[in-house]
């Protein structure tokens, strides 16, 4: 569905649910990460971006503080008071949206009541961060609506805090600050410890930006992930002992880690490994987007697949097999899993006018392999959270 399509169709669900036009359109992005997997949380950057999936809100103020809620998508809706306190509700998708409005209360800010539908074409469950977007495109919208004068940094940190005390996910700063900062054709080196970023040019020229979904989410996602970094921390600690003058993973090398590998013992000595070099393909990649030099991002990728799989084992079968699948395709240059992993999709760097082909290559071999479909979304790298204007 295009941009177009989808304002057009939430504008005349609104005006069919409430009767009237609505006052504000918004437009709130869903993210890709280029490269720089799991190590937000290990003193590394990231390279995320903005895409051309969106969640679209809009809006209206009303003479009072009652609020109604609508989710196109999934035909619900819900209707509080902000004279009240606010807590979080069986309604999963109700917390994203009360996490945002109970900061701003906590913070003294006036807000009025609103009559708001929103609907989406970023797609839940893939990793494209539909819950940051919907999240952010909230607090952008009370930003503009009732004049908080709230910075886009702001609203990136009230998106996340939502995440964490409203649905129990204790996410980093990535996805919402993409979400917020993104630029058209631009991708954003963030260092996720000081929030200092700058933007990288992302016109990737003859190639284009293809998403392949496994459509699995293996169940070991958080228990994975939570021991990955108990690995780390005792990594670094170790490290530590050996190199007090270093304080964090970016500043060390792969020669310091091989130093105490026996130590380390293998399954850490393989996390830490993969860490370092890691940080070191993010800042390899900004060189090479700069020089236009993408048969080396697409390297990079491919390596960074590798890492994740046999070093920091977040990956998975099907994983594996859509980056298998396309690492002798002349039309993909570079491909890796995104994301937390355990399932998700696979980011694939491939020549422009030859995705539909890979489409179709992939998907059969893995149907045949897995018997199941699999989903793909073109995406192009695109500007955050906005007020749309006709």
């Amino acid at each position: 569905m295009s941009k177009e399509t989808l304002i057009q169709q939430t504008q005349g669900f609104f005006q069919e649910r409430f009767k009237t036009e609505p006052q504000h359109v918004f437009l709130s992005p869903g993210r890709i990460n280029i490269i720089g997997e799991h190590v937000d949380y290990n003193d590394g950057f990231v390279l995320p971006a903005a895409i051309d999936k969106y969640v679209c809100l809009t809006i209206s103020s009303t003479d009072d503080t009652t609020c109604t809620i609508v989710a196109k998508d999934i035909e619900e809706e819900y209707t509080f008071n902000l004279q009240y306190s606010l807590h979080p509700v069986d309604q999963m998708w109700v917390n994203y949206l009360l996490g945002v409005l109970s900061q701003l209360k906590d913070k003294g800010f006036n807000l009025k009541g609103f009559n708001l539908a929103f609907s989406s074409t970023v797609p839940m469950g893939a990793g494209l961060s539909s819950s940051a977007a919907l999240e952010c495109g909230v607090a952008f919208a009370m930003n503009e609506m009732f004049s908080l004068e709230l910075t886009k940094q702001d609203i990136a940190l009230i998106g996340q805090k939502a995440e964490h005390t409203y649905v129990g996910v204790k996410c980093g700063i990535m996805d919402q600050f993409a979400s917020v900062f993104g630029k058209e054709n631009k991708v954003i080196k963030l260092d996720c410890n000081t929030l200092e970023y700058e933007y990288h040019n992302a016109d990737f020229k003859d190639y284009s930006l293809l998403l392949l979904d496994s459509n699995v989410k293996h169940t070991h996602l958080t228990s994975g992930y939570n021991t990955r970094r108990e690995e780390v921390e005792k990594g670094i600690a170790i490290l530590k002992s050996h190199f007090p003058e270093v304080k964090n993973f970016r500043d060390y090398t792969e020669e310091q880690v091989e130093s105490v590998k026996e130590e380390l013992g293998d399954t850490v000595y393989r996390r830490c490994l993969f860490v370092v070099k890691e940080i070191q393909r993010v800042q390899d990649a900004v060189k090479a987007m700069d020089a236009s030099d993408f048969k080396t991002l697409g390297t990079l990728m491919f390596e960074t697949h590798n890492g994740l799989s046999e070093n920091y084992e977040v990956s998975c079968e099907e994983l594996d097999f859509l980056v298998d699948t396309v690492r002798n395709n002349d039309a993909v240059i570079g491909s890796r899993m995104m994301g937390g992993g355990f399932g998700g999709c696979t980011i694939n760097l491939v020549k422009k006018g030859s995705e539909d082909e890979v489409i179709a290559q992939v998907s059969k071999a893995y149907k045949e392999k897995f018997t199941i479909e699999l989903t793909a979304y073109k995406v192009a790298v695109s500007e955050g959270t906005h007020t749309y204007k006709k």
